[in-house]
């Protein structure tokens, strides 16, 4: 009787089992690389949202500091008819030089406040005097400062917008895994009170 020598019979055998490890090893190298593609897609994505939340921070800060460039010339125009009127003066000075020395959104809106709170005594003060406010520089610079409050609301919603989407990325399964592997915080939202969003006015 004739014997099937044991190297043959093994043969297809030791193959298919190559052939299965390989197999294996292939699926296995595609599920590493999908996960490493997802991993870079999503850290991508949350460095696009935290760049375009540091922008739109910046565009506040552009009109903030335009309202704090009004200010002086404003003050002056003001003491020009009211120069005993020290306390208000001083009051807004120091308001203006808080809130340029404030760091971080919600220092910063704090002393936005108290400035906004500051211009609104200095205003109330001009109704006191005729004179100053039918002063053709005094009507200007109002009107420039009101513009530039307006700037200052659109620009403030804007950033509030897109420190939502990034703090929902943040927050979010599965984004929040990798915004804390990667060191990715939540944002402040850059909130006034509700008497300090609007430009202050003054009835002619």
């Amino acid at each position: 009787m004739l014997h099937a020598h044991p190297t043959l019979m093994s043969t297809p055998i030791a193959t298919n089992r190559s052939s299965l490890g390989f197999m294996t090893g292939i699926i296995f190298a595609v599920v590493i690389g999908l996960l490493v593609l997802a991993i870079v897609a999503v850290y991508n994505r949350l460095v696009r949202l935290r760049n375009r939340t540091d922008n739109a921070w910046a565009q506040v800060d552009v009109q903030l500091k335009r309202r704090y460039d009004l200010i002086p010339n404003l003050v002056e125009t003001v003491k020009g008819y009211a120069a005993h009127e020290k306390n208000t003066f001083e009051e807004v000075t120091r308001a203006r030089t808080a809130a340029q020395e404030a760091t971080g959104v919600a220092e910063q809106a704090a002393a936005e406040n108290m400035l906004t709170g500051a211009l609104r005594k200095l205003f109330a003060l001009a109704e006191a005097y005729p004179e100053l406010r039918a002063s053709e520089n005094f009507r200007q610079l109002q009107g420039e400062l009101a513009e530039t409050e307006n700037k200052i609301s659109v620009s403030r919603q804007i950033y509030n917008d897109s420190t939502l989407t990034y703090n929902n990325a943040v927050q979010t399964v599965p984004s929040n895994l990798i915004a804390g592997m990667f060191g990715f915080r939540t944002r402040v939202y850059f909130e006034v009170e509700a008497d300090a969003r609007s430009a202050p006015e003054v009835s002619f």
